[in-house]
Order: C-alpha cells, then sequence, then structure tokens
C-alpha cells in the first residue's frame, strides 16, 4: 500500500514539474506575434451571432477596422453608433467592421447588437483567446489593419465620429 502512494505521488509530482517547466518554457522562450505598428495582425477565427465563422485572413485585400467591445463599457456604447454610421459609408470601398466582444453572453450581446442596430459582423472572443493575442487593455481597442493584413494603427479609448472616418478613410484598399 505505501509502494503504491509513494508511486502515485511520484508521478503526480513529475506531471506537476513537467506543466510548469512547460508554462516557463513557453512564457520566455516561445515567440510571440509581437503586436505593433507595422506588425502582421494575428489570424483568428470566431463566430458570429448568426454561426458563421470570420477568420481574419480572409479579409485580406480589404482594410479591417477591428474593434474590441463590451456591453458593459460606456465608451463602447457611445462609439458603436458612429463606427456603424461609418461601416455603412465605407462598406462599400473595401472596408470591413470586425467588432470583436469580450466573452459576454450571446443573449446580452445580441440586445445590444438590435438596440444599436448594428449591421457589421459582431463575433463573441469566448475564451479571450483572441483579446489574449492582440494584449487588450483597456475598452474599447481597436486595430486599423491595412489590405496587407499589417496594422497601421491601435487606437485605444473612445472614438469620435470624425476620427471613425478618419480612420475608415486611412485603411481603404
Amino acid at each position: 500500500m505505501k509502494k503504491q502512494r509513494l508511486v502515485l505521488r511520484t508521478v503526480i509530482l513529475i506531471v506537476l514539474l513537467g506543466a510548469v517547466g512547460y508554462t516557463i518554457y513557453s512564457n520566455f522562450f516561445m515567440e510571440k506575434a509581437e503586436i505593433k505598428v507595422g506588425a502582421e495582425a494575428p489570424d483568428f477565427v470566431l463566430t458570429d451571432l448568426q454561426g458563421k465563422t470570420h477568420r481574419l485572413a480572409e479579409y485580406r485585400g480589404k482594410g479591417v477596422f477591428l474593434n474590441f467591445w463590451g456591453t458593459w463599457c460606456k465608451p463602447c456604447e457611445k462609439e458603436m453608433p458612429y463606427i456603424s454610421r461609418q461601416y455603412e459609408n465605407f462598406k462599400k470601398q473595401g472596408v470591413e467592421v470586425l467588432a470583436v466582444n469580450v466573452g459576454e453572453p450571446k443573449l446580452s450581446v445580441q440586445k445590444f447588437v438590435d438596440r444599436y442596430q448594428l449591421t457589421f459582423p459582431v463575433v463573441i472572443d469566448r475564451e479571450d483567446q483572441v483579446m489574449n493575442a492582440y494584449e487588450i487593455d483597456p475598452l474599447p481597442t481597436t486595430f486599423l489593419i491595412d489590405k496587407d493584413g499589417k496594422i497601421t494603427k491601435i487606437i485605444t479609448g473612445t472614438m469620435t465620429e470624425e476620427m471613425i472616418k478618419q480612420y475608415m478613410e486611412s485603411i481603404k484598399p
């Protein structure tokens, strides 16, 4: 009996040490995509409220206005109608909006989308993987991505409608 417990404890200790070792290795030695202006925007696949998947790489050739937001975020709430109006002006000119909600329940997000009559794709980052990959803090944060998939600007905080218009103009293909 004692021998079985010793073997079990040893196995558990080896597994734990392996996990700690891998975590240290991945945090310090594995290359991470650098999130900065001029870098390639990390690809991701997320699902919208209608169940359609959106892969960032599939938007190559278009400008992408990538906005991270939450329904509880007052600055996000303020700028969403501006983004929606400007999207209507720029979508025929090759500019797409992808609004990434930061892991809220689908019902809350759908109510928000319905209230503001948003027509651009709204996807939910359920496990915060995309938010973490893009190092999001604070909300709202917006990435301007050119037709080649490069980040041209990173905006944190609330934008005015005029700013949104200028930013969308700047990423037209």
